[in-house]
């Protein structure tokens, strides 16, 4: 039995999990300090690797950092892509449930991504504008291709700007939520979906 618990201990982990592996350290890391304050060989050290390790697979910390954003990015993407033939207002309630379930769920990423825009590193910065920005696009697709909307309204400056401020919004209403842990889920995706239908009302 002893021996059998070394194998499993001693399994080696293919590229992709080792890559997940360093990513949730370096996630846990960044929510909890400042990105000049992370060290890399502290991450090195958590994930129980050589530092030659982590630098085959990120060649630097800003590197390294940026692909922690880029997972968080492709996280939500996934969560809250649009659906062909559902309407915008059905969408982001189930959108929203599916959001605030993964804030929840993965907190030290969540902190971690919304960190990045505080990074003095115009790199990391850029890998976080980008994300956002395809973040809003999504939205705007959905209510163009919403009847009710149309791309008429989601081509609006005043409807493109209004999506932007929902999105730092959010953000801020999600940090705080992680930080106080209340009210209900329910509650901040019903506070979500009004502040973005206010703002769109003719």
């Amino acid at each position: 039995m002893a021996a059998d618990q070394g194998t499993r201990i001693r399994r080696r982990l293919s590229t992709e999990e080792r890559r997940e592996q360093l990513l949730s350290v370096g996630a846990r890391l960044f929510s909890e300090s400042p990105y000049d304050d992370v060290w890399i060989e502290r991450v090195a050290e958590i994930a129980g690797v050589s530092r030659g390790l982590l630098y085959h697979y990120f060649p630097g910390k800003r590197d390294f950092f940026a692909a922690v954003v880029e997972r968080e990015s492709a996280r939500m993407l996934r969560m809250t892509a649009a659906v062909p033939g559902v309407p915008v207002r059905e969408q982001l309630a189930a959108g929203l449930d599916a959001y605030l379930r993964h804030v929840e769920e993965h907190a030290h990423g969540y902190r971690a991504f919304h960190r990045a825009d505080a990074a003095g590193d115009p790199a990391v910065r850029r890998v976080y504008g980008q994300a956002l920005d395809a973040q809003r696009r999504q939205i705007l697709a959905a209510l163009a291709a919403d009847p009710g909307f149309g791309a008429a309204f989601a081509a609006r400056p005043d409807v493109r700007l209004a999506v932007r401020g929902w999105l730092a919004f959010t953000t801020a209403i999600c940090l705080e939520w992680l930080r106080e842990g209340e009210p209900s889920r329910e509650a901040v995706r019903d506070l979500c979906a009004r502040a973005l239908f206010g703002a769109l009302a003719p």
